[in-house]
């Protein structure tokens, strides 16, 4: 019975999300409030059913569900639905939970027609509270830096309506730009030090757990990257050399490179757990 819910769920999901997405892009191309709500409470019931799945896959299994890839998809597609939620209730922009949710379902995508033995790893070898803990933290950093990805993207968007003068509907429902830097800088101020966290705590598993341990594998070279990229962006907006659209244009480019070090590095990794 279990095994079957874990089996017709996802798919339930990926249909009612997808529905979700056409609503957010119909209220996008055509200012349609009620589409827009529509997609809202559409979107709150995948958030719903995802939660449930979540926890009767932790029931199932018997712990928490980010020890593979196949995992960690979910995970973080759950995440992406999780944040962009409480950013729409928190800091009210238009938009935001439309383009987060591009992102979201493209990786829910990918869970719900990869086979799950495509992604499988000994999980069983790799359990500790630390490793959890180390993952986790990863993924949640992931998720702050997708959401200030979209920020981004939503200023540049604005930016090019106002540099061309189109004075539309759209222009005002997407918010100010100072509003969307700002928003943007406070995500990757959330995302870097848990991403610092993230690696510390990863670093001291692999010195106990692992026999061989090689400090220029991939994954730890591209994690370790990342976080001085994003930690160079911070340094440089706080020292006011870098804003407005250059500051949009960089946290764009620091996000394609999140994901390369979500995928190929961990293909690439000797020893990582997401390495199948």
């Amino acid at each position: 019975m279990i095994e079957l819910i874990l089996a017709r769920l996802p798919e339930i999901v990926i249909v009612i999300y997808a529905l979700s997405i056409l609503f957010y892009f119909i209220d996008f191309v055509q200012q349609n409030r009620e589409a827009s709500r529509l997609a809202f409470r559409l979107l709150s019931i995948v958030w719903i059913l995802q939660t449930i799945f979540l926890f009767i896959y932790m029931y199932h299994a018997g712990r928490f569900p980010v020890l593979t890839l196949f995992e960690g998809l979910y995970f973080y597609t759950w995440v992406l639905i999780t944040l962009s939620l409480a950013i729409h209730k928190i800091f009210q922009v238009d938009f935001t939970v439309f383009f987060t949710n591009i992102i979201g379902f493209i990786f829910m995508a990918i869970h719900a027609f990869a086979p799950a033995q495509s992604f499988a790893v000994s999980a069983e070898q790799l359990m500790s509270e630390l490793l959890l803990i180390h993952i986790t933290m990863a993924i949640l950093s992931y998720g702050a830096f997708s959401i200030s990805f979209v920020f981004s993207i939503l200023y540049l968007l604005q930016y090019r309506l106002l540099k061309r003068k189109k004075w539309k509907k759209k222009l005002w429902r997407l918010t100010d730009l100072a509003k969307l830097e700002r928003s943007s800088f406070a995500l990757n101020v959330i995302g870097v030090p848990m991403l610092l966290l993230s690696l510390i705590l990863g670093l001291r598993w692999a010195v106990m757990k692992l026999s061989v341990f090689y400090w220029y594998d991939p994954k730890i070279v591209g994690s370790f990257a990342l976080l001085g990229i994003y930690g160079f962006i911070l340094y440089l907006h706080m020292k006011k050399q870098l804003y407005g659209r250059k500051l949009a244009l960089w946290n764009t480019a620091a996000f394609l490179l999140v994901l390369i070090n979500f995928f190929l590095n961990s293909r690439l990794s000797t020893f990582h757990y997401w390495d199948s």
